[in-house]
């Protein structure tokens, strides 16, 4: 069990540099003998890999194409994102932060908004995102949450391309980590929830765009 995880978990973090530097995304298909060259790992365990991928709904397995990044129905996308929303608030009401824990996430945040370009911009968010959450006990919660965020992370690179948009999230989440430094999570997570909104907002009127 635990070797299934740890080869899972360097699956995602390959497919997510992928999506990071613009190689895999929507409706591309995954190349299982390019991905086992990448990793190192021998086709039929990256298979299983994706299978597990496939039920927790990051990918889809398409019959004689192998496995690929499915199109998601704008309901869909809204309906992920909102469950990002909730499990990502319930972690971090789920979580304590000692001085240089919050120090750390401070100074991740500075680096998000030094960022001059979209593509920098959330990869330093996605970070910071994972580093807000880190400290929750409930490690259940968490591998959902980091399944779910890796699928939404393909929409994001995607539909997320207006810099001051991404501006203004990193103020929606420079708030969140001042309510953290003054003790105050109940504000944190507050303002975390508007901020995924905020997101699906954004997201909802570019599909829209693309469809018009």
């Amino acid at each position: 069990m635990g070797k299934t995880l740890v080869l899972r978990d360097k699956i995602k973090e390959h497919l997510l540099f992928q999506i990071q530097n613009g190689e895999l995304q929507v409706g591309k298909t995954i190349n299982l003998a390019a991905l086992s060259r990448a990793t190192g790992i021998s086709v039929t365990p990256i298979r299983e890999a994706l299978s597990q991928l496939e039920h927790a709904q990051v990918l889809q397995a398409i019959p004689n194409r192998g496995f690929m990044v499915a199109k998601l129905s704008k309901t869909e996308v809204k309906n992920l994102i909102e469950i990002v929303a909730q499990l990502e608030v319930m972690a971090l009401e789920q979580s304590e932060f000692n001085l240089e824990e919050m120090e750390g996430l401070g100074k991740l945040h500075s680096e998000m908004e030094a960022t001059t370009t979209i593509t920098e911009g959330l990869r330093a968010r996605f970070n910071f995102h994972n580093e807000l959450v880190q400290h929750c006990t409930n490690k259940v919660l968490l591998q959902i949450l980091k399944d779910l965020k890796l699928r939404l992370h393909f929409y994001e690179y995607d539909l997320i391309r207006d810099f001051g948009f991404f501006k203004k999230l990193s103020v929606q989440t420079r708030s969140v980590v001042e309510a953290i430094k003054e003790d105050n999570v109940p504000t944190a997570a507050l303002i975390l929830r508007m901020h995924w909104m905020s997101i699906l907002e954004h997201i909802e009127s570019q599909i829209s765009v693309k469809k018009g």
